[in-house]
């Protein structure tokens, strides 16, 4: 009874508020959009203002909205936690044809699903869980045929899981933990689901062979057996040896010693294979102790040289050869004789030059960037290096010191014991273990290295050299981008150099001299960062294999395979799905063809901050 007086209640809201825009043609642009927010606002009990100003744009100043590349349509509405109250009005939110995220978690509405949401035929992702949403669900989701993530958690739904679900073909996450569903669960063959919660429900009989996979937590507090499962109890002896399955104790103890040994074996083996990689590579990698910095670096003796035996042209020449140069802030002192008999690491070479870290005498840790083929003046090289070392930003690496001398062109950073995103995010070799990054690191990199961006954009310079490597995490866990304005100092980068293909993968197509990077280019650099993030995929690895990523990410989209896009670190982290779409979504956007269709740092930044809030 309490259900049939539920039905009656919401279909007279319907009638009430929603006639007119149902059965009416549905306004396709920005200004149907925002009518149809206010009249789900005027008609729906919100304690908190959601500061929807009438007066402002929807697209750059209402919270919880987020519109297509164009500014055009509402493409995704996040309001958790908003303390919306009530039964959602029908015929407001459903009008967003263009709706690709809704995420009303964590509010207190309530009433029956919102079956008008089904005309959402663009929908992605939808996030109703932590309501007192209640009543059966629809059957039928045809209409549905781009959703990847449906997320019911914590409501008091109750009647059979429909078995309309397993027409959700593109379903990546299906969450309906801690409702009231009873009864069997259906046959779902979802070949891309990746992740299942049915569990703390009252669901009875036994589970489906397609769903198995997902393992026992997916289904507790059920009353649910494996379809296969043998049926509970402890099998006698005398039935054991009645089934032939019978095993003495000496044979079990045989066994089990046998095991041992194979496994002993085994790492053995294992130790000795890593011993003699390990010999290999120490044979052919610069010793620690050893490796100097200058042309792999002089000795003491040629220090000396430099000083006592080589006629030096100019006084100019003479008092910078032993000069660094140090910016405001930094508080080191060493001069380049310190400098170039100092311990030295080598980390990693680039289309710029080497990069090594540094242990001066004092004990000090640096990194210094050995730069090479610098083709301008001395001049414009140390014009070039005040800029870079007077962009003052939290979220962009400080320039700390550098050398401009006749032999040597070098810059002193600071260094990261932790290592860059693309050390953490793929690991140094393949054979090393290494832990995944989370979620919540991977988005506070991305949002420093924006922040870090935008600042430069603001200063009306181009960063120029955007990739993985030179992205390092501040003191407050968010990301900084490193090595600015280092194309201005040589010639243009070509494909023919092996040492820079890796900065061409990250180079947007527009660009065709590397000197001449702009705000725009640096935002596609940006967008194919956040795609490797995303995705955990080495662009070392995709240019050894001939894979672009950008087509490979709008290749598996396209397909309707969007969650075998993300990394399975990602894929395996609960309640993030709606966030992993709306950052792949301005991935996208930001590695768009046309430089005018991309969105400017700022947007991009307002957007990473609003799925960290979310």
């Amino acid at each position: 009874m309490s259900r049939g007086r539920s039905f009656i209640f919401y279909f007279v809201l319907f009638l009430f508020f929603g006639s007119s825009a149902l059965y009416s043609q549905v306004t396709g642009d920005l200004a149907g959009d925002r009518q149809a927010l206010l009249d789900f606002l005027n008609n729906i009990i919100h304690p908190r203002s959601l500061a929807w100003n009438t007066s402002s744009p929807v697209c750059t100043t209402w919270p919880g909205v987020t519109c297509d590349i164009d500014g055009t349509r509402v493409t995704a509405l996040h309001l958790p936690g908003a303390s919306l109250l009530g039964v959602i009005p029908p015929g407001t939110i459903s009008r967003l044809s263009e709706l690709q995220i809704l995420s009303l978690r964590s509010n207190g509405l309530r009433g029956p699903f919102p079956i008008d949401f089904l005309q959402l035929k663009k929908l992605k992702a939808i996030s109703l869980g932590n309501n007192r949403f209640s009543g059966p669900l629809p059957s039928d989701y045809a209409t549905w045929t781009n959703l990847t993530v449906l997320d019911l958690y914590s409501n008091r739904f109750n009647g059979s899981i429909p078995a309309g679900f397993a027409n959700l073909t593109g379903l990546v996450s299906l969450n309906l933990a801690k409702n009231s569903f009873s009864g069997e669960i259906p046959d779902l063959n979802l070949p891309g689901l990746r992740r299942l919660n049915f569990s703390n429900n009252n669901l009875t009989g036994s589970i489906p062979n397609s769903l198995q996979r997902f393992g026992n937590s997916a289904f507790s507090g059920n009353n649910l057996v494996f379809e296969n499962a043998p049926p509970p109890g402890v099998v006698s002896f005398k039935e054991q040896k009645k089934n032939g399955i019978y095993i003495s104790e000496p044979a079990i103890l045989g066994i089990a010693i046998s095991v041992c040994f194979v496994i002993f074996f085994v790492i053995a083996v294992v130790i000795i294979v890593c011993y003699v990689k390990r010999q290999r590579k120490s044979e052919t990698e610069p010793k620690p102790d050893k490796l100097k910095l200058a042309k792999k670096m002089p000795s003491e003796k040629e220090v000396s040289k430099l000083g006592k035996e080589k006629n030096i042209e100019d006084m100019d020449d003479k008092s910078e050869i032993n000069k660094v140069m140090f910016f405001e802030g930094s508080n080191l002192a060493f001069n380049l004789e310190d400098l170039l008999i100092a311990s030295a690491e080598f980390l990693g070479k680039g289309v710029f030059g080497m990069t090594y870290k540094a242990v001066l005498e004092d004990s000090k840790v640096i990194a210094v960037k050995r730069l090479k083929d610098i083709v301008v003046s001395r001049k414009d090289f140390k014009h070039q290096m005040e800029i870079v070392g007077n962009i003052k930003h939290e979220n962009v690496a400080p320039l700390r010191a550098y050398v401009c001398s006749k032999e040597e062109k070098l810059m002193v950073y600071d260094y990261d014991s932790n290592g860059s995103l693309s050390l953490r995010l793929h690991g140094k070799n393949a054979d090393e273990g290494h832990v995944p990054l989370n979620w919540e690191t991977r988005l506070r990199f991305m949002i420093g290295v924006a922040k870090g961006l935008g600042h430069i954009h603001t200063q009306n310079l181009a960063h120029g050299n955007i990739k993985s490597s030179n992205v390092f995490m501040n003191s407050e866990g968010y990301g900084c981008i490193s090595e600015a304005g280092l194309p201005l100092l040589t010639n243009p980068v070509v494909r023919a150099d092996s040492s820079a293909r890796s900065v061409l993968r990250y180079r947007a197509p527009e660009v065709t001299d590397t000197r001449r990077s702009t705000p725009e280019s640096d935002i596609y650099s940006f967008g194919i960062l956040m795609l490797e993030t995303l995705t955990g995929r080495s662009i070392m690895d995709d240019r050894k294999e001939g894979i672009d990523l950008v087509v490979w990410v709008n290749d598996v989209i396209s397909k309707q395979w969007t969650g075998e896009v993300f990394d399975l670190e990602l894929v395996k982290t609960p309640n993030v799905e709606a966030k992993l779409l709306q950052m792949l979504q301005l991935g996208t956007s930001c590695t768009a063809m046309v430089p005018a269709k991309r969105p400017d740092m700022v947007k991009v930044v307002e957007t990473l901050e609003e799925i960290e809030r979310d």
